[in-house]
């Protein structure tokens, strides 16, 4: 139940009414109309622009659109006011009973209060963490596989198909590397000295890769060149690492649908099936590039190469698909794989790329655009850093990773739940604090432990009423008279249940999940205001000496659970129902 849609609804409605009569022209198109929250409460309980955005169009003045419109809603019981405000903006009042009618909307469905069906089946890609596979994933890996996660699962709640698949970029050099590293841990386990060179890994998580290789081949690849064993060695270290990084993931709570690989693309015709669309498209061409920015003319060596021509679908320059030698640029493969992705048929593609990829955005959206006709939006969001602290001093270095903090080390420090929680606490696009002492701490100031503690205040309310006695559970609740909740702080409270589902509908539109976290702050903070306030005014406690004034009263916290419920399914945070 989306209160704000309703009345949406309900001004477009009267706004048909008023062209029907002549005060409004027919031919206006209504897009641009919002309900929406005031910025002041006190203004109203919702606000609508239609005056103001109709006004121009309609050669009217905006008071006299929102004069006839606020007669017009009156004339609706749901509507209490509706006030003239500025230049034209219309504030509304609602009746009490919408929001209580929110209160047993919430109880009735649960922690499917809020879900839609915006998405509308459609299939979307959401492609996310995608680490190298030559390594444990690391802090960074950790932001981007929350954010992935937390909005795959905003997706699906709001109606959306979505499939969540890593990309292996085991088709680089970046694997030759790991696999001279695992030979040296080989070595190490024949109890030779590992010669861990400048450009290995020195990590001591290749160890067990070692074990594992001497295990399986004995002393067979010793003292032969890398001719002899580099192709096995690749393909063993790879998986094994690519097992490492799926068990990192299970402890965070993330399951990836699909696993598609890079060295899949090569010698199966696919980068040349892409590429050869986009020069049937006459999107391919041999060219030199322009000198980058920054470099000498004497620095610059110009020479031949194909070509995409980007600049055609929004990019600043075109990007070079493939060498002047004939080998194949980094790029070529990835257009081959938004081009596999396309042809399976997704409506959406999302890709989920580190802070240092932004200079790939413009190229791939190029890519995706030309390959699908236009058809496939391709959505691309940036992980930025994340810097981590504990007792004030930067969290050092893991020696089991060698160069950086891994996902293990964090969520072992701080527990899963935690993590993504903080993780989720900024906009994936600014920078994040993770301080392992305030994220544990337990006050205001950490919003995990605010939120949790909220849910669990209100697990002790009804505790304590069935220890009295009072049925509570979801079905008597709903049934309860809620015309009990008449003070101020209670209707804030069904005020701020009601934003929820539309805050669903905008985060998911947006692709921000940010915003579920940033509004569960929120909504606990009302709780414990309400609270709080029960302390001085003993009409506002939760527990009373009327069954049914408790009812109503719990009725309201118990909707509060099912938000945050809810809004933490979507993170990926389990609700907890009692502090210790």
């Amino acid at each position: 139940m989306n209160l704000f849609s309703d009345i949406r609804d309900l001004v477009i409605a009267s706004l048909g009414e008023m062209a029907g009569e002549g005060t409004l022209p027919k031919w206006l198109d209504l897009t641009a109309v919002a309900v929406e929250p005031p910025r002041d409460a006190a203004h109203g309980d919702m606000a609508t622009n239609a005056a103001m955005v109709l006004a121009k169009p309609a050669g009217l003045p905006p008071r006299a659109i929102a004069e006839a419109l606020a007669a017009k809603l009156m004339a609706d019981p749901r509507i209490l006011g509706a006030d003239v405000a500025g230049p034209g903006f219309l504030n509304l009042r609602l009746s009490p009973a919408l929001w209580h009618g929110l209160v047993r909307s919430a109880l009735m469905q649960g922690v499917n209060f809020g879900r839609s069906k915006i998405g509308a089946g459609l299939k979307v890609n959401v492609e996310f963490v995608s680490a190298n596979p030559t390594g444990p994933m690391h802090v960074g890996h950790t932001r981007g596989a929350v954010f992935g996660d937390a909005l795959a699962r905003l997706l699906a709640f709001s109606g959306w198909d979505v499939t969540r698949e890593y990309y292996i970029n085991d088709g680089g050099a970046q694997v030759d590397v790991l696999a001279r590293s695992a030979y040296e841990r080989y070595r190490e386990a024949h109890g030779l000295e590992p010669a861990i060179v400048e450009g290995l890994y020195p990590g001591d998580y290749l160890i067990p890769v070692g074990e594992a290789l001497k295990a399986k081949y004995g002393d067979s690849l010793l003292d032969k060149g890398e001719q002899y064993w580099l192709s096995d060695v690749r393909e063993f270290a790879t998986a094994m690492m690519m097992d490492m990084i799926r068990d990192d993931l299970k402890l965070l709570g993330v399951q990836m649908d699909v696993y598609s690989s890079e060295k899949a693309l090569y010698g199966t015709g696919e980068i040349e099936a892409a590429i050869q669309t986009l020069r049937d498209m006459d999107l391919i061409y041999e060219g030199t590039l322009e000198p980058p920015k920054g470099k000498e003319p004497e620095d610059w060596e110009p020479r031949v190469q194909t070509l995409f021509r980007s600049t055609a679908h929004g990019d600043d320059v075109d990007r070079p698909v493939q060498k002047s030698d004939g080998a194949w640029t980094y790029f070529a493969p990835d257009i081959a794989y938004h081009y596999n992705k396309v042809k399976r048929g997704f409506d959406q593609l999302i890709d989920i790329f580190g802070a240092d990829h932004g200079g790939y955005v413009k190229r791939m959206k190029a890519a995706v655009s030309a390959l699908s006709g236009g058809r496939v939006p391709l959505d691309i969001k940036l992980i930025q850093l994340v810097k981590l602290y504990k007792n004030g001093e930067p969290f050092k270095m893991s020696k089991r990773a060698g160069t950086f903090v891994t996902l293990r080390d964090v969520v072992e420090q701080a527990g899963a739940d935690v993590t993504r929680f903080v993780m989720l606490t900024r906009k994936n696009d600014a920078a994040l604090d993770f301080d392992f002492d305030k994220v544990l701490e337990q006050s205001k100031d950490n919003p995990v432990f605010y939120v949790q503690y909220a849910n669990a205040r209100v697990n002790s309310v009804l505790r304590r009423a069935r220890d009295a006695g009072v049925a509570v559970d979801d079905a008597t609740l709903a049934a309860a008279d809620l015309t009990h909740l008449g003070h101020e702080a209670e209707l804030t409270m069904a005020k701020k249940i009601a934003e929820w589902p539309r805050l669903v509908e905008i985060a998911a539109r947006n692709n921000e999940p940010h915003r579920v976290a940033f509004y569960l702050y929120e909504l606990a903070s009302d709780l414990h205001g309400l609270w709080n306030r029960g302390n001085d005014d003993a009409s506002l406690r939760f527990v009373q000496e009327d069954a049914g004034v408790t009812q109503a009263k719990i009725a309201l916290a118990r909707a509060v659970s099912v938000v945050i419920s809810a809004g933490l399914g979507i993170l990926g945070v389990t609700p907890v129902e009692e502090m210790r």
